[in-house]
């Protein structure tokens, strides 16, 4: 079993080659004298590498039975054997001096002193005093990689578990522990809300299938029976128009068709329609007004119309930007692909349009608690740990939407949860504003209304420039 010992007072010298022999001579003696001082139980002195410069280094530790001991030496005998040695061997030695603890006895010997790994530091416990790094060996197993990857998981009292609970059940509580400077128990803001708001959208949008669509078989791969060929899109057309006539939904000329082969005409006969060059123009102006169906095939794509873009009457800074040249170039690659590309754009920066949203939110509230006489920042932290709670909550209502339909319970139950959370968003941004802020349930509740009509009006702006943005860079 390792003994437990008091401080020990190391001095360092560096001295000349020329005086080594009559130094080491004099240490010893300084050393018996030494021992005659109260609470000082031994000394060793032994010979470390040479300096640098090929300057001999001798190492001496003085162990005192207890910290007191030791600053009752340093407070008066310390100074005179400084002095002693400086009037000997003035100019020709240096000396550096620290104070170490060690707790330990091995074989008889004074163990080394441990060394923190990352700065350096002597280690006096499990932690380094100096960066926080931990007292740990070299050799990383791959279970010690495990427990550092998944320990604040596994640990019920890490500050994961101490961060989500509050933050779950408990409005308000981290964003006011945190101003009021108890903020070590908890992980820090921003890290909570990049976790969460990772973790939402994993859950909400990523899908295994179109990530890692080469890990799946695809449907060619499976066998199945031979579908008949699709029907020319024209002739369902012209179908669905000869049938829309014969109802008397519409007329001909609206239908835009002849009668089949196959058909009696109608008891009025068709007008002639005039091919002439010089009635073009009227014929177009007649198919603007007609009832048009369009059917996709499966071959070509809808491209719709992008040509009726008008930017009159917009501000002139948005005008200039936003031409009707540029707006039918968006235009016809968004229905290019019937808006897929356009999707995905759009949703991989969701993201970062919310994070847009935290300093707006931040600057409302600003304005309605302007006597708080709190910081912007303050504003902002209140913020990140409400959104941070809306991206928990929304993660656990999906993966409890999916488990219920993968156990095939009654659709009542997910729709009630899904009620239930978001009823309990808006009481948990009232119960969180009365918390931090500490005004009456009058006052808050008004806020309360200003500060979600704010949310409402912020979504639909940045999703909107978020579309804009999402269109022009596809």
């Amino acid at each position: 079993m390792p003994d437990n010992f008091g401080p020990v007072y190391e001095v360092t010298h560096t001295v000349d080659p020329e005086v080594i022999e009559d130094f080491d001579a004099w240490l010893g003696q300084h050393i018996d004298e030494m021992l005659s001082i109260p609470g000082l139980s031994r000394a060793a002195s032994f010979t470390a590498r040479d300096h640098e410069d090929g300057r001999p280094v001798r190492v001496t530790q003085y162990h005192f039975d207890s910290d007191t001991d030791l600053e009752n030496y340093l407070a008066g005998p310390a100074e005179i054997m400084r002095r002693a040695a400086d009037e000997k061997f003035a100019g020709h030695f240096e000396a550096t001096r620290r104070a170490l603890h060690e707790s330990e006895i091995v074989d008889g010997s004074l163990k080394a002193a441990k060394m923190c790994l990352n700065c350096g530091s002597t280690l006096s416990g499990q932690y380094c005093g100096n960066c926080g790094q931990r007292a740990a060996t070299r050799l990383i197993s791959i279970w010690q990689l495990l427990r550092e990857a998944f320990g604040d998981l596994l640990e019920l009292d890490s500050r994961l578990w101490r961060t989500l609970i509050p933050l779950t059940i408990r409005p308000g509580k981290l964003t006011r522990d945190y101003l009021e400077g108890r903020r070590a128990r908890f992980m820090p803001p921003f890290r909570t809300y990049l976790v969460l708001s990772i973790i939402f959208f994993l859950v909400a949008f990523f899908d295994p299938r179109e990530e890692f669509g080469i890990l799946f078989a695809t449907d060619a791969d499976v066998p199945q029976e031979a579908a008949p060929e699709p029907a020319n899109a024209e002739e369902i057309r012209n179908e669905v128009m000869r049938q829309l006539v014969e109802d008397g939904v519409l007329s001909a000329d609206q239908a835009g068709i002849a009668p089949g082969p196959e058909e009696d005409a109608p008891d009025q006969p068709l007008p002639e329609q005039d091919t002439d060059s010089e009635d073009e123009p009227a014929a177009e102006e007649d198919k603007k007004d007609a009832f048009n169906i369009q059917i996709n095939d499966g071959k070509r794509s809808t491209t719709g119309n992008c040509d009726d873009i008008e930017t009159e009457g917009w501000p002139e800074w948005l005008e200039t930007r936003l031409t009707p040249a540029r707006l039918k170039v968006a235009c016809q690659r968004v229905v290019a692909d019937n808006g897929t590309a356009f999707l995905s754009k759009l949703l991989d920066s969701v993201p970062t349009a919310l994070i847009a949203l935290l300093p707006i939110m931040a600057l409302v509230l600003k304005a309605l608690y302007p006597l708080s006489k709190r910081y912007y920042v303050e504003h902002v932290l209140f913020v990140v740990h409400y959104h941070a709670f809306v991206f928990l909550i929304l993660s656990v209502q999906i993966m409890f939407s999916r488990l219920a339909s993968l156990l095939s319970l009654p659709e009542a139950i997910p729709v009630i949860t899904s009620v239930a959370v978001s009823l309990y968003i808006l009481v948990y941004l009232f119960k969180a504003m009365r918390r931090v802020y500490e005004q009456g349930w009058f006052f808050t509740m008004l806020k309360n209304l200003v500060l979600l009509s704010a949310y409402f009006v912020g979504m639909i702006v940045i999703l909107v420039v978020t579309a804009i943005i999402a269109a022009f860079s596809i």
